[in-house]
């Protein structure tokens, strides 16, 4: 036997308990610290423990354990992982992999904050908290109304909507197999062709230069050059533009700060925890394209609401006493000239 198989054998005898004791090297484990280590939950509930928690509570302690990294609403902040919205990207070119259009257990969710979660403080929430901030990423997913208490009675009856596309590992018998063979060291393949840059397939992070140069390789196949661009067409918004009051658009778009955290505005607006903004004033509720509105926005959105300045402002100053049942926890502009400033600067973006 050679050197290195007697150290490896030798090494899993004294890892073994009744040797180790016999060196004095370590002990048995109790049954309360293996307790303590076996805290994973598993997709049918198993290993939960007993509690509950609502979507309210769990608001609160998601506000003030977890938005600093993810986002009042789960839309993430800066490069932290977004727990809400993707829903219908998962065949883009970037995909949004959350709880509500990715994962496919609940489990998952519970086991993931209870074990790893605060960062830095991990571990650190009571069990109660976990299932309330579980149930509030569901809320915040669409897949549970604003009354909705979590517990371990009701848990494995809850499916996530992606739970079907994903499948068993059955890599030990399809492909094992196949990678178990010789392998071939000569003579193998006749030639290596290249068939695609990582810059064409736009994985690198210039955007707009790898997008260039996707075109130009396919204007090469094509035998065409690229076009041009069409130049963007601003002229109807200048024009908008200028018969607001500047100074009031100004003071709007510092106001508007304390919402792009969920909003955008501009030709490159996307949705995000909430809806673009573009156009809103004056149009009917709930009319932006691709956006999950909450059930409560798409009960005033059919019956009637539309977004004058009077409703608008009445939200923006309490959105939860407007509209009972909103996604939209933001405290609410209490000054009216603040309201009216960020309505002005709203008008700009038609």
């Amino acid at each position: 036997m050679s050197k290195f198989l007697k150290i490896a054998a030798a090494l899993v005898v004294v890892s073994s308990p009744a040797f180790a004791a016999g060196l004095d090297l370590g002990r048995a484990a109790t049954a309360e610290e293996i307790a303590a280590w076996d805290i994973d939950v598993r997709p049918d509930g198993q290993g939960l423990p007993e509690g509950s928690g609502d979507v309210w509570a769990g608001e609160e302690v998601f506000t003030e354990r977890c938005a600093v990294c993810h986002g009042d609403f789960g839309e993430a902040v800066g490069r932290w992982p977004a727990l809400a919205g993707g829903h219908g990207s998962l065949t883009r070119e970037r995909p949004v992999k959350t709880i509500g259009s990715y994962w496919p257990y609940l489990s998952t969710v519970w086991d993931y904050v209870h074990r790893a979660m605060p960062f830095g403080n991990a571990q650190s929430l009571t069990d109660d908290e976990v299932y309330a901030i579980t149930a509030y990423l569901l809320y915040l997913n669409d897949l549970v109304d604003e009354d909705f208490t979590l517990s371990h009675e009701n848990f494995a009856g809850i499916t996530l909507p992606n739970e079907g596309n994903f499948f068993p590992d059955d890599r030990a018998e399809m492909e094992l197999a196949a990678f178990s063979g010789e392998a071939c060291m000569t003579d193998c393949k006749d030639s290596v062709e290249i068939t695609m840059r990582a810059a064409v397939l736009d994985v690198t992070p210039e955007e707009t230069k790898a997008r260039q140069l996707k075109e130009a390789v396919q204007a090469a196949k094509d035998g065409k050059a690229p076009e041009a661009e069409a130049p963007v067409q601003v002229a109807q918004a200048e024009t908008a533009t200028a018969e607001l009051d500047p100074a009031m658009l100004e003071e709007g778009e510092a106001v508007f700060k304390k919402c792009m955290a969920c909003h955008q505005v501009g030709d490159t607006a996307k949705n995000r925890a909430g809806p673009v903004l573009n156009g809103v004033v004056g149009s009917p509720a709930g009319g932006v394209d691709g956006f999950r509105y909450s059930n409560a926005l798409q009960s005033a959105a059919e019956d009637g609401l539309v977004w004058t300045d009077e409703d608008l402002s009445a939200f923006l100053e309490k959105p939860r006493s407007f509209l009972k049942g909103t996604k939209m926890s933001f405290g609410g502009l209490k000054s009216e000239e603040d309201r009216a400033a960020v309505i002005a600067y709203l008008k700009s973006f038609e």
